[in-house]
């Protein structure tokens, strides 16, 4: 079973100098250990009514420190990643095991990654309103759709409606500190149809759609903190304010969903979409 970390190949904006909360690798840590497992129902109701199993060759964009390409590989799935974070795609590495991974792809070498079958953009889509971010993702499906066999699903995934997304309430701080700073990283709800408009920008046909629920808990207050700024969406709040600040603001904000016995929990519905190379 074959899989592989592809990067350079694919074009990605420079990422975003990371927040100084933490060290990269404590951050990229806290992603895998905390908040990745929070998409888990997202992952599965899409390899579900996809079927991915043996014989799926599935590409992630966005694949982060690799939980999702672990379940679809548990599946039976060749599996490649691509994620401008290297210290996530070190995780992935070690996640995924040295006996199944191959080098990172260079773009003199990119035609030996191609004939998938699925592609995925797992990561909840958040930024089609900043200036240049719905250029960037169309462009990365784009090349992505270029190494996938006709007909191949690509799929995309979004943030629900607010009144439906618990985590929005808490979101919105980033959003606010950050102005008004106009960045990749900053969140904003994703509209109705922002999924279908960006599969189309990339020249993909939709094909469906559905909605995940996918709460967010966390064991306490301070992993529910490091989860949250693990995403990188509460970056730019951090430059234009600072680290102390984001985290006295993001504690308040999730005083509402913090259980008696200390837990923090957010009900969240994520919605995906189809679409067809």
């Amino acid at each position: 079973m074959a899989s592989t970390l592809v990067r350079q190949h694919l074009p990605y904006p420079p990422h975003p100098a990371p927040s100084h909360t933490a060290p990269p690798r404590t951050r990229a840590r806290d992603w895998a250990e905390i908040q990745e497992r929070m998409l888990v129902p997202l992952y599965e109701a899409v390899y579900e009514r996809l079927e991915v199993g043996a014989g799926t060759r599935l590409l992630g964009l966005g694949c982060g420190s690799g939980l999702a390409l672990l379940l679809a590989a548990t599946r039976g799935a060749a599996v490649c990643g691509v994620d401008p974070d290297e210290e996530r795609l070190a995780l992935a590495r070690e996640r995924l095991g040295d006996g199944g991974l191959e080098s990172v792809l260079t773009a003199a070498t990119a035609t030996a990654a191609s004939g998938f079958t699925v592609v995925t953009a797992f990561e909840p889509l958040s930024a089609l309103g900043t200036d240049g971010g719905a250029d960037a993702l169309a462009e990365r499906l784009t090349a992505a759709a270029a190494l996938a066999e006709p007909g191949s699903p690509v799929v995309l995934a979004g943030w629900g409606p607010p009144e439906r997304c618990a985590t929005s309430a808490v979101l919105r701080v980033g959003a606010r500190l950050a102005d008004p700073m106009c960045s990749p990283a900053r969140w904003r709800p994703c509209g109705r149809d922002d999924l279908e408009r960006l599969a189309q920008r990339a020249g993909l046909r939709p094909d469906g759609s559905g909605r995940v629920a996918c709460p967010f808990g966390y064991a306490d207050m301070d992993s529910a903190v490091r989860g949250l700024l693990s995403t990188g969406l509460f970056d730019a709040a951090e430059r234009a304010t600072d680290a102390v600040q984001v985290r006295k603001e993001i504690t308040e904000a999730l005083h509402p969903y913090r259980r008696q016995d200390g837990t923090v929990w957010m009900e969240n519905v994520l919605r995906y979409l189809i679409a067809r190379v």
